[in-house]
């Protein structure tokens, strides 16, 4: 079992991590990641195959998940290849790490060792046992703390990711402990969804999401001045906003719908909320 000292948490907003704690039975993470132990906690990217909405109705759902989840490993392939050709002997922390997902697949391409990072311990408890399933308990670790405030040692790391995590903290804390645990030219990279500010600056679509999920939204122009703040320098942003669409809208044809998926397209659609990539390096 994963250690439980709450004392690790820090100012971690404590409705959030009740969100997560309480979703124990969560079927749009489980019946996604069945087929090949990949679970995630965040969303896709790319076109879906439209032919699979015509299939017969006990075909049509199984088709809807198995396309869905192939979006979201193709949204955790853009922070793989944002990582570079990291050497197989460099240590990468997965900040917000959730079951695992994203942890397991960058273990998987660069043979390196990963250490996981999430205030939720059912969902730690539950990477520990693919780990070990695995046999990569050696190497893919995870650990019950608030990535704002970890136990590890200064310049700890090569690479640090956040997958769809920043917007359940504060981003200037966080960056602030992120560039203290990457060694100089370490790479961090973020895939966010943030509130567009040249557009509007809390649109009703982002209000609704932030309710949902018991989270604080960040302006786009936030995250920038708080990488600067820390020495942390962007050498690739790009915005996937369109390609994030077909996401919701496959959802909401599935029966895994939540009813966020209304404000995520009318958020996108409108771009009053962007979904970004952004890697910066360490100075």
């Amino acid at each position: 079992m994963a250690d439980r000292d709450t004392t690790v948490l820090g100012r971690h907003d404590s409705a959030q991590r009740g969100y997560w704690e309480s979703k124990k039975s969560d079927d749009i993470n489980l019946r996604l990641g069945g087929g090949d132990d990949l679970y995630h906690h965040h969303y896709g990217i790319g076109d879906y195959d439209h032919a699979i909405l015509d299939a017969p109705p006990e075909r049509r759902e199984e088709l809807i998940l198995r396309e869905l989840h192939t979006m979201e490993n193709r949204e955790t392939e853009i922070i793989l290849d944002a990582l570079g050709g990291l050497p197989s002997h460099s240590r990468v922390m997965d900040a917000g790490s959730g079951r695992g997902g994203t942890s397991f697949m960058i273990a998987e391409r660069f043979g390196c060792r990963v250490d996981g990072v999430n205030y939720c311990g059912h969902h730690i408890d539950f990477a520990e046992r693919i780990a070990r399933r695995r046999g990569w308990a050696d190497r893919v670790r995870f650990h019950f703390a608030n990535m704002a405030h970890t136990p590890f040692p200064d310049q700890s790391f090569d690479a640090i990711v956040s997958n769809e995590t920043t917007m359940c903290v504060d981003i200037d804390e966080v960056f602030g402990e992120f560039a203290r645990l990457l060694r100089p030219g370490g790479r961090y990279v973020a895939v966010t969804w943030c509130r567009n500010d040249a557009v509007d600056p809390r649109s009703p679509a982002s209000r609704k999401i932030d309710a949902h999920y018991r989270c604080a939204m960040h302006p786009r122009s936030a995250y920038f001045t708080a990488l600067a703040a820390h020495g942390l320098v962007p050498f690739h942003v790009a915005r996937h906003t369109e390609a994030a669409i077909p996401y919701w809208e496959l959802r909401e044809q599935s029966s895994l719908r939540t009813g966020v998926e209304a404000p995520f397209l009318e958020g996108y659609r409108e771009r009053s909320i962007d979904y970004l990539v952004i890697a910066a390096e360490r100075r």
